[in-house]
């Protein structure tokens, strides 16, 4: 007999209300609710021989996986979503058993309902800002031309240049962070709440530019046409600037409410 886990998704308030009709989650699994302390975990069941501890540290290193998960953790969440606030958690958070996330729900229900109270109303939007690297590695194709240097030494000359390139990416680096700073500073001022995330690696954003912004914003739902128009206005020719959501608000939640991977 195959082993299988409790896998979560969000939590919410417990309103009664049905499921929206034929909702799955991960492996096509149906999604249903656990309920315990006034609050329903929304979960599905998972087979540990992919979801399993040992099993996730080899699933985790496969993007294609990884990706599959993360779209259908999200649709899960965002349907959670439609129907009031709700607390997304950390992607492959498992648990041996519905018994265990009542006691999550037991154990936490007054910090869990003091989340979703925060986050009631309001909706995550995400603005990441690219600037184009400037100042590259010096070309080498010069390094013997003894006529750039006084000394006449090739190598002084290639340094040079070096040094050169390497302030010109530092004056560019700090002119986009600080173009940056300022729409940051203006988003702050609308949203109610801010979360800085780390620069994605190239790899995953798939561009070699410069990230000098990963911002989430926590915005009331009745500014949200007031935050995107603010972002709009805010486009820098020298800078590329990305707005997405309304989302869940994942970087506003509880996050991880449990160790993800049941042994």
């Amino acid at each position: 007999m195959t082993e299988t886990g409790t896998y979560l998704y969000a939590i919410a308030r417990d309103t009664g209300a049905p499921l929206p009709p034929g909702l799955t989650g991960l492996l096509g699994a149906p999604v249903r609710t656990v309920t315990e302390a006034g609050l329903a975990a929304y979960v599905g069941t998972v087979p540990l021989a992919q979801f399993g501890e040992a099993a996730l540290k080899r699933n985790l290193e496969d993007l294609a996986w990884l990706e599959a998960t993360a779209r259908a953790h999200h649709q899960v969440v965002e349907a959670a979503a439609e129907t009031g606030p709700v607390a997304p958690v950390r992607l492959v958070t498992v648990y041996r058993g519905d018994e265990q996330i009542r006691g999550l729900l037991r154990d936490r229900a007054e910090e869990l309902a003091d989340v979703l109270a925060r986050v009631a109303g309001r909706r995550e939007w995400g603005v990441k800002v690219f600037a184009t690297p400037q100042g590259g590695a010096p070309d080498d194709t010069g390094a013997g031309d003894a006529s750039e240097s006084p000394s006449g030494r090739p190598g002084t000359a290639y340094l040079k240049r070096r040094r050169t390139n390497l302030r010109t990416r530092e004056e560019a680096w700090r002119r986009a962070a600080s173009r940056a700073e300022r729409i940051d500073s203006v988003l702050a001022g609308i949203a109610v709440a801010r979360r800085h995330h780390r620069a994605q690696d190239p790899q995953l954003s798939g561009r070699d530019d410069w990230m000098v912004l990963n911002g989430a914003y926590l915005v009331d739902d009745e500014r949200g046409e007031e935050f995107a128009a603010a972002v709009a206005a805010l486009r820098d020719p020298e800078l590329d600037v990305q707005l997405t959501g309304p989302w869940a608000p994942y970087s506003f939640t509880v996050g991880e409410p449990g160790a993800g991977g049941a042994a």
